[in-house]
């Protein structure tokens, strides 16, 4: 079959099942200052070489094709933790002055925002996703095992009082941890006026420990939920391509979401393309197969033959993460390689 996308005239990111990549993550360093224990283990892990890492103007150069000739709307700034990216404003700047201009956000662990929050909105950030899966500090060190939890919650308000909103706080639900928080997270996050998203434990650990067996369901999440809160689903028809299903909370006007990656995939809807810190594109979080785009860059190919790799590569993006089936494998890179 011929691939649609590379058509004269198609100017997007399409795949044989009709799915077309508007949202672009990009991963701009697979290091973390936490240890989160569903990311990596204790002691780190071996992170990328200097050289391999692509360059500001590399990324920059990616983006705007991305986006020039793409069909690239949105773009997703991640790590590892992207505020460890010396160049990140500046990067943000140049990605704000492109034509047509994206939509750009940022996920972050929130440890460095309170000193940058304000530098980034007005670089052109429109807004920020922030991890904190507990309100106690113990159980952040625990989870984390770093002392941190006090850092993460200032750069919450930092990005807040900066206009970087909405602010989304993102919530990973642990057995035997945290599994009990639900419902008082989403009274802190009403209160704050922080949009709560609960995230299902995905397999992405570098240890291999995930098992589905032991994970907390979004229906778990919505149960636990509901014996303090009236939720009202808002409907598919907003949802769009957006992993979030999300519930009105008491009437409104809050919200709150559940990504329930493992229980209830949400692959068919699917608008995203990724790109790792050294510059391999991704049609999945959980795909297992690469393209490269850095080998180009640095060979002297034109934009319009990294357009073409990066088409051919979306085009044979696959129907699913297959999360649901027995024989599942798991990616070979950790999270914090990859992006989340």
């Amino acid at each position: 079959m011929e691939c649609s996308a590379t058509r004269e005239g198609a100017h997007v990111l399409i795949d044989t099942y009709g799915r077309v990549a508007t949202d672009l993550r990009v991963s701009l360093t697979d290091r973390c200052n936490l240890r989160c224990t569903y990311c990596m283990p204790e002691e780190g892990l071996q992170w990328l070489a200097k050289p391999d890492l692509l360059t500001d103007d590399e990324i920059v150069r990616l983006i705007d094709i991305a986006v020039t000739s793409l069909g690239i709307e949105e773009v997703r700034f991640t790590g590892g933790e992207p505020l460890l990216r010396p160049g990140l404003v500046g990067i943000v700047e140049r990605v704000a002055a492109l034509e047509p201009r994206p939509q750009m956000s940022l996920t972050t662990n929130g440890i460095g925002l309170k000193r940058t929050a304000t530098a980034l909105k007005a670089a052109g950030l429109d807004r920020v996703n922030v991890s904190l899966d507990t309100l106690r500090p113990d159980v952040f060190k625990t989870l984390t095992r770093r002392d941190r939890h006090k850092d993460v919650i200032e750069g919450l308000e930092a990005a807040r009082d900066a206009d970087l909103t909405p602010v989304k706080v993102n919530s990973v639900l642990m057995p035997g941890l945290n599994e009990d928080e639900a419902p008082d997270l989403l009274a802190w996050a009403v209160e704050h006026d922080y949009e709560l998203r609960f995230i299902e434990q995905m397999p992405l650990d570098a240890q291999h420990g995930w098992k589905r067996d032991g994970m907390i369901t979004a229906g778990d999440i919505l149960a636990s939920l509901r014996t303090r809160f009236e939720l009202t689903e808002e409907g598919s028809e907003k949802r769009g391509s957006a992993p979030a299903e999300r519930w009105i909370v008491n009437g409104g006007p809050h919200r709150v979401g559940v990504i329930a990656s493992v229980t209830r995939p949400f692959c068919s809807a699917c608008d995203r393309t990724r790109l790792t810190a050294d510059g391999q594109v991704r049609t999945c979080l959980f795909a297992r197969e690469e393209t490269d785009l850095r080998a180009a860059l640095r060979s002297g190919a034109p934009d319009e033959e990294i357009a073409r790799i990066w088409k051919l590569a979306m085009w044979g993006k696959k129907a699913g993460a297959g999360l649901d089936d027995p024989s599942f494998v798991q990616p070979d890179r950790p999270m914090s390689a990859i992006g989340g």
